[in-house]
């Protein structure tokens, strides 16, 4: 496994969200976007409007995470307006499967999101309508939050279940993933790593994110 860095801008500054996603786009491999609502989340963020300006100027692809309510009837809309990759949680989708084939219909891989204390299992059946799996290692809601351990056997469990279907789907991580963190999550099996304060408070978030990539291939991701 090729270990991913997706930057998130949720850390960044989002009056120069265009200059900053500039800044690593030379040493990252996408752009993670946490899409809030202030509904399945207390916080809020950006919508449809900025991703679609967003994509006409990054350099990388968009991986778009929505935690919002509905996200059955707003997801197909951000593979609509480029986004590479839309993600749904698990908690929210009340029509998954739909909304997953209509995410890939569009033209974007399909991500399912899982939070702390939702259990894995449930979700395995649906291992083949996605590209990526999303386990949050964090409360979703808000950046600079400490990583959760007890997230880690789930990591090794989703690994497993994908490995012994012979799927190519992504195991991705997101919250409190740093150069603190990440060698964690990669022996656990994550091969995809969201990174926020990580890389955007950092002097260098370039050099931040070379540092994240070498400490996960270290690791074995």
């Amino acid at each position: 496994m090729a270990a991913k860095i997706f930057p998130s801008i949720l850390s960044a500054d989002f009056a120069r969200l265009a200059e900053e996603v500039a800044l690593i786009s030379d040493d990252a491999d996408w752009v993670h976007v946490d899409v809030m609502d202030n509904h399945f989340v207390p916080n809020l963020t950006l919508g449809l409007p900025v991703v679609e300006s967003l994509v006409k100027h990054s350099a990388l692809p968009l991986d778009c995470h929505l935690m919002i309510e509905d996200p059955d009837r707003w997801a197909p809309a951000y593979a609509e307006v480029g986004a590479g990759s839309v993600t749904i949680h698990a908690e929210a989708a009340k029509a998954p499967i739909r909304t997953l084939r209509a995410i890939r219909a569009a033209g974007a891989r399909a991500g399912l999101g899982i939070n702390p204390a939702t259990p894995l299992e449930p979700y395995e059946e649906l291992l083949g309508e996605i590209d990526m799996l999303l386990l949050m290692t964090v409360e979703p809601g808000f950046g600079g939050q400490k990583f959760l351990d007890l997230v880690l056997p789930k990591v090794r469990r989703a690994r497993q279940m994908i490995k012994s279907r012979d799927l190519a789907v992504w195991l991705q991580v997101d919250g409190g993933v740093s150069a603190e963190t990440i060698e964690r999550c990669a022996e656990a099996g994550a091969d995809v790593f969201v990174a926020g304060n990580a890389v955007y408070g950092a002097d260098d978030p370039a050099e931040a994110v070379r540092l994240l990539r070498a400490k996960a291939e270290a690791a074995g991701a």
